[in-house]
């Protein structure tokens, strides 16, 4: 089996129980060593500010309530297990035949970040492009893909400071 052959299904939960279920799942994958079936869980969140007596507050709210995508390889093993774990209540697709989201449907929902293209290396120079650092320059120390962060040796008030940045913020000079 390959993590290739894996797709994105929908699995429908009870209101309010989505955080349980993938808890759950997790567990559940990790006791019986189907790591190599169920690849991934999620329950796709998204940054909402609100402003309360006067104050921005920054929340996480679920973007699809009732809702937890699971990045697994069908099989009637892995199927049962899903199917069947409290708070589930089926699998998003006709009758009870679960139909696996498209490239493009996972792309949309921003489930599946695909690594953006870095071309710095560790020990390269780079500029600070973005944010409160902007236009300082640094040393890449460290490159984290799957984070999407890259630690940078900064000069700031005459020490060498280390400043984690998202991948983005940085590019060679």
């Amino acid at each position: 089996m390959s993590e290739e052959e894996s797709k994105w299904y929908v699995v429908h939960t009870y209101s309010g129980y989505e955080n349980k279920v993938k808890a759950n799942l997790e567990k559940i994958v990790e006791n019986r060593n189907m790591q190599d079936y169920i690849i991934d869980i999620v329950v796709p969140m998204e940054e909402q500010i609100e402003i309360k007596d006067g104050k921005k507050k920054a929340t996480l709210k679920k973007v699809f309530p009732g809702y937890v995508l699971v990045k697994m390889i069908m099989s009637d093993e892995s199927w049962y297990i899903v199917r069947n774990t409290r708070g589930v209540t089926g699998f998003v697709g006709p009758g009870s035949k679960p139909v696996p989201l498209s490239d493009e449907e996972v792309k949309a929902m921003g489930v599946e970040e695909f690594a953006p293209e870095v071309d710095y290396e560790v020990y390269d120079n780079v500029r600070v492009i973005s944010g409160p650092l902007e236009n300082f320059i640094g040393i890449v120390e460290e490159i984290n893909l799957e984070k999407r962060k890259v630690r940078v040796s900064v000069s700031m008030f005459g020490r060498e400071t280390p400043v984690e940045l998202e991948l983005v913020q940085i590019q060679k000079i």
